[in-house]
This record gives C-alpha cells, sequence and structure tokens, in this order.
C-alpha cells in the first residue's frame, strides 16, 4: 500500500452466517480499495476483537479470482466451460427460460434459492418478494437454526434471553455446544473477562477437545447426540443434593415436582453409560453450577445438527431453571436473540403476495426434490428451473450424491449468482457477478448479541457485479413481476423496514452506527415471568404446539420432559463409527474457501480418529482414508486424535468438494431425513466406516 494513501476508517457490520455478526473499522483506502479490518471498540459486544478471517477480507474482496462478468455454459454440465456474455442477454435468457418452465409445468417448477451467505435484509431475503409475486415454489429454511430455536423457545417461550455481554459479570460460564473460538470468537472475549476480573471459571461442553475446550477450566467431552442425557445426570444430582431452587421453581417453572420424580431415574450412572462422560465428572460438574450461583449457560448451534437436538436444548436449558440461576446478573441463559429484533419486513419479502397454496420446498432435501422425489415435491409437479444466491449447495446441502445427480440434469436450468466460481456455479448455464457487503448497502442484527446497524456502501464493485437487489429489479419486469419493493433503492428498503419495525428510520440508525436493543434486567432474566401465557418457564414441553414453525417428523414421539431421546443415527455392525462435521476455525461453511490464508491455515481435507481407534483398523496419521455409509463416500486424511470419545469421528468442514481426495466431500455421508418437531438437518448426525484407503 502506498504510504502516502489517503485512508478513511469507515463502519460497518460483518455480513456472514455467524452469531457475532461483528461491528467493524474498515480502512477505506483512497475510496477505492479495502485495507486492514478491525473489530470496532465502540459496540460494546464486539468489543474490538474481530475473527482472522475478517480481518484478512481484503484479500477476499480484492481476489484475482472474483466474478466480474456474466457468462452462459458451452460446454457439459460441471466442465468449467462458459462464454462471456452482456447482462442483458444473461437476463433474457434467464426470464425466458423461467417463463417457459412456468408455460409448460407451471409457476411451482421454479424454485428461487437461497440462504444466509449474506445476513443483511436486503439481499438475503430479497429473493422471496419474486417467489412470492409470481407463485414459485417458496423456500422453507432447514439447513441452519430451527432444531436449536424451538429446543430453546419451547422452554422459555421465545427465544431471547440474558444480555450476552453479562458473561463477563458470571462466575460460572458454560459454553455448551459452539466452539466459539472457531465460529464466534467474541463469546471467548466476554468469557475471559470474567476469568480475569472474576476469577470465573470456564467449562465447555462439546464432542472433541476443540479450540474452545483447550481454554476450558472444566471439560466435558461428550458422545454426538447424549447432551440431553448428561443434562438429565446433571439435574438429578442438582435435585439429589439439594442445589435445586425449590422457591424459585415453584414461582417461575410449571412442574419442578414432576420433573424431579423424572429425573430419580436418570442417574450419573445412567447418563454416564449414554454419554460416555465419568459419573465423577457428571458430578463434579453439577456440583460446580449448583454451588455456583451466576452460572451462564451459553448455549450453541451444534444441538441443532442431530436428529434429536431439540429436546438436547431444551434439557440443557432446564438447569439453570432449576437451580434459579435466571435470577443473578451474570446467571441464565443464552441462544439468540431473535425475538429482540421485531424486523417487518413484508416490503423486502413481498408478504402482501404470499399464497399459502403454493408449495413451500425444504432447502436440506434438495438432493430429492431435484431428483424427483414425490414426498419431497410434496406429490406436485418437477423442479425445472432454479435462481441461487448466497449459497452453495452443491457442496453443504446434505445427500451429495442426490444433489450431484439433480445438478447434472440437462432439462433443469440454473442460474447463479456469486462472488466466485463455486462448485454450484460450475453446474450453472447462466452465472452472474455479484457484490460483496462493501459494495451495497443492507440492514443487519445480531444473532449473539442485540445491536443492529446498516452496513452501507463503502466502495464501487470490480467490473460488472451487481447486487442481489439490482439483479431482482433488472429480473422483474421481464418475468412480469410488479411490486413496489422492486421500484425501491436498498436505502429506501431499508429506511421503510426500520419505519415499519419500530426502529425510527435510516438517518437516526447511522448517526447511532450500532443501535442496542437489549431490553432491562428483569425482562432479560424473565423476572417478570416467561413468556409463555401461563408466564412459566417450562419444563414440560408441548412439541406438538410449538410456539412458530409447521410440526413435521415424528414430533409425537418426543419426550415432553427432559430426557435422552434415542433417534439419533446409532451405530451397528456395518457402521461401527458416529460422524460429525463440526465448523473449521478459517472456513465458513464454503465463505473464505478461496483465500490463500483459510486454505494454508485448514490445509488437507482431514478426519479425527482416536489412536486406539486407528490402530485396530491399522491406520496411521496421514493416511488416506475413506468413510461410507448408505448415502455415499468421502476420502480424505487421518488425523490421530485423543480428544475424541473411541468410535467418533470429526471432520471440521466444509472443505471444497476437490479438496478431499478423489473429489467427494464431507456431505456425502449426510443426511437430510426431516427432524421432528419442525424440521432441521442433522450433519453431526451420521453413523459410517472407515477403513483405509485404496490406492
Amino acid at each position: 500500500m502506498n504510504q502516502h494513501a489517503k485512508i478513511e476508517i469507515r463502519h460497518s457490520t460483518c455480513p456472514h452466517d455467524c452469531p457475532s455478526a461483528c461491528a467493524l473499522d474498515v480502512e477505506v483506502v483512497e475510496g477505492r480499495s479495502i485495507g486492514r479490518v478491525r473489530g470496532s471498540k465502540k459496540q460494546t459486544y464486539t468489543a474490538g476483537v474481530v475473527c482472522a478471517k475478517v480481518a484478512r477480507y481484503a484479500e477476499r474482496i480484492h481476489h484475482p479470482e472474483r466474478l466480474t462478468f456474466p457468462m452462459r455454459r458451452i460446454g457439459p454440465k460441471g466442465s468449467g466451460q462458459f462464454a462471456r456474455i452482456s447482462w442483458d442477454e444473461a437476463l433474457d435468457e434467464i426470464a425466458a427460460r423461467f417463463n417457459q418452465a412456468e408455460r409448460e409445468f407451471g409457476a411451482e417448477s421454479v424454485w428461487p434459492y437461497y440462504y444466509a451467505g449474506t445476513m443483511g435484509l436486503v439481499m438475503r431475503d430479497g429473493l422471496n418478494r419474486l417467489t412470492h409475486v409470481k407463485k414459485y415454489s417458496r423456500f422453507y429454511q432447514t439447513i441452519c437454526a430451527n432444531v436449536a430455536r424451538i429446543g430453546f423457545a419451547i422452554g422459555t417461550g421465545k427465544i431471547a434471553g440474558v444480555d450476552p455481554r453479562e458473561m463477563a459479570l458470571s462466575d460460572l460460564v458454560v459454553i455448551w455446544g459452539t466452539n466459539p473460538v472457531n465460529t464466534q470468537v467474541n463469546v471467548m472475549t466476554h468469557a475471559s473477562r470474567a476469568r480475569k476480573e472474576r476469577g470465573a471459571k470456564i467449562a465447555a461442553v462439546d464432542i472433541y477437545d476443540n479450540e474452545t475446550m483447550k481454554q476450558a477450566d472444566i471439560k466435558i467431552i461428550l458422545r454426538p447426540g447424549t447432551d440431553g442425557a448428561f443434562a438429565c445426570g446433571v439435574m438429578h444430582v442438582l435435585f439429589r443434593d439439594g442445589y435445586a431452587d425449590r422457591a424459585y421453581m415453584d414461582k417461575y417453572t410449571d412442574c419442578p415436582a414432576e420433573l424431579e420424580a423424572h429425573l430419580k431415574t436418570r442417574t450419573p450412572e445412567w447418563a454416564s453409560a449414554i454419554c460416555g462422560v465419568p459419573v465423577a465428572e457428571i458430578e463434579a460438574f453439577a456440583k460446580a453450577v449448583g454451588e455456583t450461583k451466576r452460572t451462564f449457560l451459553r448455549l450453541g448451534y451444534g444441538f441443532t445438527r442431530s436428529r434429536n437436538g431439540a429436546t438436547q436444548m431444551h434439557a440443557a436449558l432446564c438447569i439453570p431453571a432449576v437451580t434459579g440461576a435466571w435470577q443473578y446478573e451474570g446467571g441464565g441463559a443464552f441462544f439468540n436473540n431473535y425475538a429482540l429484533w421485531h424486523f417487518n419486513e413484508s416490503i423486502i419479502e413481498g408478504h402482501d403476495a404470499i399464497d399459502k397454496t403454493t408449495r413451500a420446498l425444504d432447502q436440506s432435501q434438495i438432493g430429492r426434490i431435484l431428483t424427483g422425489d414425490a414426498e419431497a415435491l410434496q406429490g406436485k409437479g418437477p423442479v425445472k428451473a432454479m435462481l441461487i444466491q448466497n449459497t452453495n449447495p452443491m457442496t453443504v446441502a446434505p445427500e451429495q450424491a442426490l444433489v450431484r445427480q439433480g445438478f447434472a440434469r440437462e432439462d433443469l436450468f440454473v442460474a447463479v449468482h456469486e462472488q466466485f466460481m463455486t462448485e454450484t456455479a460450475e453446474m450453472a448455464d447462466i452465472v452472474l457477478p455479484a457484490t460483496m457487503f462493501m459494495e451495497h448497502d443492507d440492514l443487519y442484527y445480531g444473532g449473539g448479541h442485540q445491536h443492529i446497524s446498516v452496513g452501507p456502501k463503502l466502495i464501487d464493485p470490480p467490473g460488472e457485479c451487481r447486487s442481489n437487489h439490482e439483479l431482482l429489479q433488472a429480473l422483474a419486469p421481464r418475468l412480469g413481476a410488479k411490486h413496489p419493493g422492486f421500484e425501491m433503492t436498498p436505502r429506501e428498503l431499508i429506511d421503510a423496514t426500520l419505519k415499519l419495525s419500530n426502529h425510527g428510520d435510516i438517518a437516526g440508525l447511522e448517526a447511532d452506527i450500532w443501535r442496542d436493543l437489549q431490553p432491562d434486567f428483569r425482562t432479560s432474566h424473565y423476572l417478570d415471568g416467561f413468556a409463555h401465557a401461563d408466564g412459566k418457564f417450562h419444563f414440560r414441553a408441548d412439541w406438538a404446539h410449538p410456539p412458530f414453525g409447521q410440526t413435521m417428523g415424528d414430533f409425537d414421539k418426543m419426550p415432553s420432559l427432559p430426557d435422552h431421546w434415542a433417534v439419533i443415527e446409532h451405530t451397528d455392525q456395518d457402521h461401527p463409527f458416529r460422524l460429525a462435521t463440526s465448523p473449521s476455525r478459517s472456513f465458513l461453511n464454503t465463505t473464505f474457501n478461496e483465500t490463500p490464508s483459510s486454505q494454508a491455515r485448514e490445509g488437507r481435507a482431514s478426519v479425527m480418529i482416536h489412536p486406539l481407534d486407528a490402530a485396530t483398523l491399522g491406520i496411521a496419521d496421514g493416511d488416506a482414508v475413506t468413510l461410507g455409509n448408505s448415502r455415499g463416500e468421502t476420502t480424505l486424511v487421518a488425523t490421530l486424535f485423543e480428544g475424541v470419545r473411541r468410535g467418533v469421528l470429526i471432520a471440521e468442514s466444509v472443505h471444497p468438494n476437490k479438496g478431499h481426495i478423489g473429489g467427494r466431500g464431507i456431505n456425502m455421508l449426510t443426511g437430510a431425513d426431516t427432524i421432528a418437531p419442525i424440521g432441521g438437518a442433522a450433519f453431526h448426525d451420521n453413523k459410517v466406516w472407515i477403513r483405509k484407503a485404496v490406492a
């Protein structure tokens, strides 16, 4: 960088699929390029800390391999053979193919598909407006948060908890079902502050000795999918040894006596046999929680990756209700603050045009949908055309064998709007170049905290890149889609959304930079009652009547009181290992797959295996190994690691498919079964075999 270059510090918000939604201070160089990116000290949750991959964002936004002009496929699908075309040619072809599909197969044969490549409301959710106006197949989001969200809300009545900054005021921070060193670094900022300033202990509950656990004082390593058993064993001790706050439960919970009776048989010995945690560790953890009034449970998205995840989240959440930790500053629980934002996205998403009779297709079952599975298609016709934004299903979706088969269909037209030539873009008929977050205006919220913000356009995009909104504006008239949202600029959409949501206007929010929506202490700690109609925390979960979402799966078989629900994919003689695809530190789903520093840190796609398991299979450290099950196979490199329970494999992901030996990625092994009670995808819940790879 020219040492005399003019550098201006501008504020923004990280848009990526991470609960931290970090407040950023961005170096804008000569008004044209990005320099260093830092976490802002002005916002009290980010508190000046940002992850390494975002700190190096210049590496991504100015990457030489960014897509900068539209292209049409000229070779076989997946061949990577494309020719440059104009935006008008691309838009005309997309519109013609969508209209042809609608004429021949009906409007529901078109399926706009997106997700959380950006968490900005305008650029992420605007595609729904086109879907609703045109009566295309709607999009049911299942790939991320459903399972954990419902597990939390079934207890509290809404998705909101204690101010996450109160971790710094806690005497015991329990980090459970999340690896924040890898995935949301700011959790560690506040937990570490509690340890430094108060002498607090940090406990980590997870399925392997990950980077967060290495910083913890108390380490609990579970078998995947057994958190509910561990939680019940802990609560058994809390009741047995006099740590249960009976006065609190009598006032604030629905059925403490029934819970206590239920837990009589859920002893530490019972729990240990299921979860693999030694009885002494269960007892010690329960004692630490019971003796520490200010215990803060920071619950994470790991719960959402198991078939029984909703019951596990609920079981863990019951612990601070038993101890009464909610009463104290620095005590209680937090998962996500969804209930605080109250965003009215009716204009962004075109709510006035929704037709509930059009089918809503499950995003996780894209492989089944594109290969003609009648149940996944809800008894209706095939999907013949797609527009994909903000996601890379050819790598991240489960059941990759079906996904590959579906995208290879010659009769399927696919347009992909992307920043790089992802493995999904390689399968497209039309590829369009997309902006990044510093190149457009958008509106953001913090899933892991309580701030909302405007992320302004800081620099112009390269080449012919257009934002998601600009694409929709250009495509809508070609499709005969009319709605006021298509006529508005992103800033006008932000302003209208803020006003509809009673958050003032865009000028006021920009003046605040980041606005803190955290309610007062009594509200955050539910001291005036929980959000259910009876004002109680519910130990007894009514899974048949969730506070949001549509019931599906075996919701009628879910245990109403905290328990181990044994619907996980159990090992068997042919599949003696359990595999979890936990998130890596330097990739975020498949974002940052293309940046050299992330590639260098993550290295080759690998799988962790306990040395004793490896020895029985004749596997040495660094050997190529193949994992498989009924869904498919993948080949990667073995890493011998004592920090897992025997019979458990961990593959930190998501590496590109081509980063695996033979080009088949980790999601060849993951399933898309519908998870009760409202859908989801069980990425950490897989039975597999493993063997040394054949040369």
